[in-house]
């Protein structure tokens, strides 16, 4: 039967050779992260800073197109628009207006009289105003939702493997959390509450995968008793390679029409995903490993001549 193989099943690739390379690389892109993120800092949603919200209905399928450049020429900043519902429905997001509560009715009104010569016959169903202490609200609970999912993760793999695992595996995530946030100050692309629950998913996607090789690096420890861990290390990423790889591929398949097609509403989530895929595939190899060989090198094995007369390799799952 043929089965598709990303990487041959022999591969014998050194990774820990450039586990300072990576160590080191990685922790210079999530640096400049982290000053990325104080300047120049992110692109708040109205989420996280605050707006107006407007659900209209149109009396036919909604011309997006035409209502975007519309509303953008009533000058009150960024303009979001989404199908909510049927093709009808648009949701119709603004930011919040300079000025009090006030200020945010007259917006809203003028957007409500706009739709209305625009396209005849739409009626404005629902606005709301996202205040200030409601978006930094929003923010606060964002922000701790992503603390405890790491925590939760940290407990997990704590108490599922030893607790070098554990510490390897969550040092990795800060990194790679860190790395995703400096993306979205790079790009401009808009920090919401949509942002969070692409950073959870990349997180749970990344453990998943540090998973898959810790399993086999704590099978291999029973293994080969006498085996340096650097190049044990090694063995069990080489063993897990083509299930990392093809992982991979399968989720970067399923997510591409989402960056392509997906809209407005779904493309940035689509592109996050795709950057933390890589980044989560790459940092299970070169950093998570390299965190692992130096945490557990004197407690998870001590170095010592590696067996003459090794098993055979188990295949890769």
């Amino acid at each position: 039967m043929f089965r598709l193989r990303l990487v041959p099943d022999d591969t014998k690739i050194p990774f820990m050779r450039g586990r300072y390379a990576g160590l080191i690389v990685s922790a210079l892109l999530s640096l400049a992260s982290i000053v990325l993120f104080f300047h120049p800092g992110l692109n708040y949603g109205i989420d996280f800073r605050g707006g107006i919200v407007i659900e209209a209905r149109t009396p036919q399928a909604a011309d997006f197109a035409s209502l975007r450049h519309t509303l953008n020429q009533l000058d009150m900043g960024q303009v979001q628009l989404q199908e909510f519902g049927s093709p009808q429905d648009v949701l119709i997001r603004l930011e919040r207006q300079p000025g009090d509560d006030a200020a945010q009715q007259v917006a809203a009104d003028k957007v409500r009289s706009t739709l209305a010569s625009a396209v005849p016959g739409t009626t404005v169903r629902r606005v709301e105003a996202v205040g200030a202490s409601i978006s930094g609200e929003l923010f606060f609970n964002g922000m701790l939702a992503l603390g405890l999912a790491m925590v939760a993760m940290l407990v997990y793999i704590w108490f599922r493997f030893e607790w070098q695992f554990g510490a390897g595996a969550v040092a990795t995530l800060v990194l790679d959390v860190t790395k995703i946030v400096g993306f979205y100050a790079i790009t401009g692309m808009q920090f919401n509450l949509t942002a969070v629950a692409a950073i959870l998913t990349i997180m749970g996607y990344s453990v998943n995968d540090k998973v898959v090789v810790y399993d086999r690096m704590r099978e291999n420890l029973r293994i080969y008793k006498k085996m340096p861990l650097r190049e044990l290390i090694d063995r069990s990423i080489n063993e897990t390679l083509n299930r990392t790889l093809g992982t991979s591929m399968c989720t970067l398949l399923s997510i591409l029409p989402l960056a392509f097609f997906g809209g407005e509403a779904l493309q940035d989530f689509g592109i996050v995903l795709i950057f933390g895929i890589f980044l989560a595939t790459s940092s299970s190899i070169f950093i998570a490993a390299p965190i692992l060989l130096f945490l557990g090198e004197n407690r998870l094995r001590r170095n010592a001549p590696a067996e003459t007369a090794a098993p055979a390799a188990n295949p890769t799952p």
